[in-house]
C-alpha cells in the first residue's frame, strides 16, 4: 500500500479545468483522511484554488501538497490560505522569447485558430502555456481539436527548436508548457520525496498522460509506482478501493 498517493489533475480528478465532482470530492477526502496527498499539474494556482480547495472546504487538507505548472511550484494549505514553499519564476527575457516562439510557429503550422475561448498564450510566471482554442475552451471542443496530439507534437518541436535552454512539452488536450530546463512532473515529484520523507517508491501516481510523450510520463520514467486513467470516473473507483486496502493493510513505511 502506498504512503503517499499523487494525481495529475485535469481529466484525472476532473473534466479539463472543471471543479472536482461531488464523487471525487468524497473520495479524496477518505484518502486524505488516510495517507498525504499530492496534486501536480500544468494547471496554474488559480486553477488549483478554484478546482480543489474550494470544492473541498469543510475537509481537513492538512497533509494536502499542492505542485501548480508541472512542478515549477508548491504550495501548502494553511486554514484558508495557499502558502507558497517555492516557486522557480522564468525571467522576463526567457518567457518573452517563448511567448513570441509560440505564436510564430503556430501560425506557421495553421495551428492559431481565430476564434478562441479566451487568450491563446497565458504567462504563469514559473511556465508560458499555449492553449490552441483559449484557457476558457469547452471540454468537447477540446478533445476535438487534436484527438491523436499530432498538432500539439508539431508545435511542441518547432518551439523547442527555438528554445534549447527551455523545456517545452506536450501539455493538456491542447496545450503546450514551456518551463526552466529540467523542471517537470518528475522534478516535483522528487522534491515532495525530500520535502516529506516518503521515498518515491512508496508512492503512487495516478494520470491519464502516462504514454509515451505525455506530460505524466516523466513520473513513470522516474521509477514511482503508476496507475493509468482514462478519466475521472475511473480515478473514483481506484480511489474508492485504495481505501478500501489501506482501511486492511495501511500505508507502506519506509
Amino acid at each position: 500500500m502506498p504512503a503517499l498517493v499523487a494525481f495529475d489533475l485535469d481529466d484525472t480528478l476532473a473534466p479539463s479545468k472543471q471543479p472536482l465532482p461531488d464523487p471525487m470530492v468524497r473520495a479524496l477526502a477518505d484518502l486524505l483522511a488516510r495517507v498525504p496527498v499530492c496534486l501536480i499539474s500544468g494547471g496554474d494556482v488559480s486553477q488549483f484554488r478554484t478546482q480543489v480547495v474550494e470544492r473541498m472546504a469543510g475537509h481537513d487538507l492538512t497533509d494536502l501538497h499542492l505542485l501548480p505548472t508541472c512542478g515549477t511550484r508548491y504550495l501548502r494549505v494553511e486554514g484558508e490560505q495557499l502558502v507558497e514553499i517555492y516557486a522557480h519564476e522564468l525571467p522576463e527575457a526567457m518567457r518573452s522569447a517563448a511567448a513570441a516562439s509560440l505564436e510564430r510557429r503556430a501560425r506557421e503550422l495553421g495551428l492559431w485558430e481565430p476564434d478562441t475561448w479566451g487568450d491563446i498564450i497565458e504567462d504563469r510566471g514559473t511556465q508560458m502555456t499555449f492553449s490552441a482554442l483559449g484557457q476558457r475552451a469547452p471540454v468537447d471542443a477540446k478533445k476535438a481539436w487534436d484527438p491523436t496530439g499530432e498538432k500539439k507534437e508539431r508545435l511542441r518541436a518547432a518551439v523547442a527548436a527555438d528554445l534549447p535552454d527551455l523545456e517545452v512539452r506536450s501539455g493538456g488536450s491542447t496545450s503546450v508548457d514551456i518551463t526552466a530546463t529540467g523542471i517537470d512532473k518528475a522534478y516535483g515529484m522528487e522534491r515532495l520525496a525530500q520535502r516529506t520523507g516518503v521515498a518515491l517508491a512508496d508512492m503512487l501516481f495516478v494520470g491519464d498522460r502516462l504514454d509515451e510523450g505525455g506530460n505524466d510520463r516523466p513520473v513513470l520514467d522516474l521509477g514511482v509506482p503508476c496507475r493509468a486513467v482514462t478519466g475521472w470516473e475511473e480515478t473514483v473507483d481506484l480511489v474508492t478501493a485504495l481505501v478500501a486496502d489501506l482501511d486492511t493493510d495501511g500505508p507502506a513505511t519506509s
